[in-house]
This record gives C-alpha cells, structure tokens and sequence, in this order.
C-alpha cells in the first residue's frame, strides 16, 4: 500500500493535501520500518488502514496526517520537536492526544472507570483525537485473531465497554456496528454461536430474498420516473440482534428489522414520495412507521423509517434518507468535522448538514462563562475546538477539576452520556439534548449556572409548570429566573443530570457561609 491509496478516498484533494499525506506517509514509513504486527505483516499495514479509514470518513489532510503518524512518538525514535518542525503544531496536538490514549487499558471495572475519564479528558479539547482512535481502534479490532488469546478478550471487552457507547453516541453508526460484532465473539462466544445459529436458521437465503424484493421496487420508483437513486439491504448485526432477542425473550420471529433495505434519494422531499409509493406497493405495519427526519435522534441521525410485508412473505424494515443523512449516519460528527474542513479549505460543499443545524447546542462552547475568551483566542485556535460535541466537553471539564469518586463519575456517565436522550428546545428554537427523565431544572443549568442558581418559574409549550416536571422530546421550555430565587435542598431530589447536581450542592454549600 502508498500514500496514493489514501489520497484517492479524498474529495478533490489539493496539491497541498496530496503533498502532506505523502510526507506523513514516508515518515511514517522510514520510522517503523522493521516493526511487524502480530500477524507478521509490516506495521506500515495497520497505519496505512488508519489512514484510510479517517479518508474515507471524509475527513482533512491534518487529521489523516496525524493518523498515519500517531504512534511515532511512542514507538520510534521520532519526537514531537521532529513532528512539530514538519508538520506544525496542529498535527502534532493531534498525534500527541492519540498518544495519551495509547495509555488507557481495560482490566475491569474499577479500572473501566478511570478509562473512560482519561478517553474524554483527553478528547475534550479536540473531537478529532478520538475519531484518529476510533479508527485506530476499528482495525485493531480486524485484526484481533492474531493478538495473543490472553490479551483478547481484556481488547474486545474494552472496545464494547468504552468505544462502542462513545461511537454510538458520537452517531458513528457504521463504526459502532463494526466493532460490536468484532468484539461479540470474544466477550459473549456461547450468546453469539446460539445467535448466528438462530441466524442461520430464520435467514439463510436472505441475501437472495433481499436482493429479489430490491429489484422489485427499483423498478417501482424507476417507473414513477425517480430514478437518481441507490439501493442496498443487509441483515441485522449480530450484536445488536443479541440485545434485541433477549428482550424478545430469544424469539425471532418477532424481530422485524432482521432484514432491512436501505433506500438513498436526492432530496428531503424524494425521501417522502418514496415512503408513499412504498406503503402503495408493500403493506406497512400499524406503529412501526418512524419520521427521524422531523425529529432526529439525539446523536443527529436522521432517516425515515418504516417496515412492510411484501407479498412473498418477506418483513422488511425500509430506511429512505438522502446521500447527506446516510454519509451522518454513518459517521455522526465526523461528517461535520468534515464539511467544516471544507469550507476552511475554501471547497465548495453542498448545503450545510442539518446535523450541524438542527442541533447547534452540540456544537457550542459548553462553558458560557469562557465564551468571550474563546472568541478571542480563536484566531490562534485550531479550527475544531470550539466543535466538540457538548457532552465530552462537558464531562472533559467537570471531571478534570472536581474530586468524584470512580463510581459517581461511571455513575455519571451513564446517566448524562450514555442513556436515552430527548431534544427540547429553547423558546427561539436552540436545541439542548438531555437525558430521559430529566426536569426543567436540569435544563436550566444546562443553559447556564447563572439561569438555573436564580429559575423561578417555567412554562413548557407555553404552559406552567412544576420545576419537577418530567421533559418530553420537542418541548419548548422557557425559563423564568428571579434574583431572590435560589436553590433548595428538594431539587436534588428530581434532577437527572450530574452538571446539575453539581451546581445545586454548590450554590446550597454558598448559601451557608457566613
């Protein structure tokens, strides 16, 4: 493999890009040389497979450079004086952050905690050192059989403890997919012989089924006269087919998204013809009809979705989205790290993802009282920092200074990041995504300490209501604040949210000094 096989996954790369992948490339070459993998092949392989992925993605010749060279630093001879002089210091800021991971290990829960603290203190100031690991970690996982037995299962149960639930949140379907059913195997071999015989048994001519059904509506729409499209279909994941028959109690004749087809047209408005002519060709079944494109999930993905009996037989569930939503849908917010690149690059991009636009809170500084500095230091800023998703700035910031326990911080995290989350919107139309069950209390501080130290009333779709209130996804909240109000004790009682736990035993250990 060359440098040539990465550059051609860009999108009209320019002789600049072209040229700092190629020098990332020989340095990275000249450095390792000599250094095998486990399986014997040259190490070059693994960063060369780096490389690609983060090309493929979509993302920038600096991001692609820091990924070809982020284990130079620690495994060769290369320092960061050398990377610094070379490549400047955003590339090396990049390598130097990959680095630091290199040091989290998994070896049980205790530790699983520390882990994650270190994953996102380490991310917290760029998004794109966790995505250069996701890719790192992505192959390291293909390549798994060739590790030695007694590291495996420690590698496999890491990568579904700490990465998967990172990559799912971050909305990098694809990537998540991927490692859950490369680390399936290792962590549960008993649960995934009795899934891929059940497997096995419901669809084993699947492929033939799916492909027969897709002929039949690429001619449906063709005969409509929609004809810019793609098609394509799969079988369920293994992994995530393992969580869903254990809550079908392992029956799988009620899973309906064992086979799916996934249909890509131009535009939004392409999208819901072809749910129309779909539900006029195939009978859909009563609830299972779901419009992510009006109301996305928390993590950006977006896509209509519907499932359907086909006349011989056959239950498909049908995803219908545009080339954007199913770019996002495959690599969340590497997508718009991507677009981002772009524009500072001075491309032309197409219009600007609604992953950007319609959830802009995940895009903010989260700290408000920082923002004029931010502004300042922004001409001096690498480009991505202020875009680093709210919830690992959030808990990059919270963790690094408080003195939490590492079960209140994992407590923390699945609470905050790891659980279902809800949309609900600020009365001119911002979006803040909190996790299920949470009040207007917690979405006050979510806004800013200062907003919700002084809330003293809160109306939801324009009506009054208890600060206990359970939030629903799409409310508009609107926060009413008073000078004289502050905290109490009973607010600890229904918040969800660790940020405002945080602040409301803060403002009640202030109201006692003297």
């Amino acid at each position: 493999m060359t440098a040539h096989d990465i550059i051609v996954l860009f999108d009209k790369p320019s002789d600049a890009d072209k040229a700092l992948v190629e020098k990332a490339f020989a340095l990275a070459e000249k450095a390792h040389a000599g250094h095998k993998r486990y399986s014997g092949e040259p190490y070059l392989n693994h960063l060369t497979a780096v490389g690609m992925k983060l090309a493929e993605m979509g993302m920038g010749a600096r991001t692609v450079a820091a990924g070809l060279l982020h284990d130079v630093i620690e495994d060769t001879d290369i320092t960061a004086e050398m990377v610094q002089e070379e490549f400047g210091e955003e590339v090396l800021f990049l390598v130097e952050g990959v680095t630091k991971l290199s040091s989290v290990r998994y070896y049980g829960s205790d530790r699983h905690n520390e882990s994650l603290r270190k994953l996102f203190i380490a991310t917290s100031q760029d998004i794109r050192v966790l995505i250069i690991k996701l890719a790192d970690r992505l192959h390291n996982m293909q390549t798994l059989a060739h590790v030695p037995a007694e590291k495996q299962l420690r590698i496999a149960r890491e990568t579904l403890e700490i990465y998967v639930p990172v990559a799912h949140r971050l909305g990098m379907g694809r990537i998540r997919k991927e490692l859950e059913d490369l680390a399936f195997p290792y962590v549960y071999p008993e649960e995934y012989d009795r899934v891929t015989a059940l497997l096995q048994a419901k669809a084993g001519k699947s492929n033939e089924l799916l492909e027969r059904e897709r002929k039949v509506l690429q001619k449906r729409l063709a005969e409509i006269g929609l004809l810019d499209f793609k098609t394509s279909y799969r079988v369920k994941g293994l992994y995530s087919l393992f969580h869903k028959l254990k809550r079908k109690e392992w029956d799988i004749g009620i899973v309906y998204d064992l086979l799916a087809m996934r249909v890509v047209v131009p535009t939004v408005e392409d999208c819901y013809r072809s749910l129309g002519i779909i539900h006029k060709l195939w009978r859909p079944l009563p609830g299972r009809v779901k419009d992510y494109i009006a109301f996305p999930k928390p993590n950006g993905y977006q896509s209509l979705h519907t499932t359907v009996t086909t006349p011989n037989g056959v239950i498909l569930e049908i995803q219908i989205r545009t080339e954007r939503m199913h770019h996002e849908s495959e690599f969340g917010v590497a997508s718009h790290i991507s677009y981002k690149e772009q524009v500072i690059a001075g491309k032309p991009v197409e219009n600007p993802s609604r992953f950007a636009t319609l959830i802009p809170s995940l895009f903010r500084p989260f700290n408000k009282e920082k923002a004029a500095t931010d502004d300042i230091k922004k001409s001096r800023d690498f480009s991505h920092r202020d875009k680093i998703p709210r919830w690992i700035a959030q808990i990059g910031q919270t963790h690094t200074k408080d003195k939490s326990t590492t079960a209140e911080f994992v407590e923390d995290a699945q609470t905050d990041f790891f659980s279902n989350r809800i949309f609900v919107f600020t009365p001119v139309g911002d979006v803040v995504d909190l996790p299920v069950g949470a009040t207007p209390v917690d979405f006050a501080y979510a806004i800013h300490s200062e907003v919700g130290d002084h809330i003293f009333g809160v109306k939801v779709n324009k009506k009054l209501v208890q600060l206990d209130t359970e939030l629903k996804n799409g409310d508009i909240v609107e926060i009413d604040t008073r000078k004289s109000s502050q905290p109490t004790a009973k607010w600890l009682t229904f918040v969800k949210t660790s940020l405002a736990r945080r602040r409301i035993k803060s403002a009640l250990e202030a109201q006692q000094l003297p």
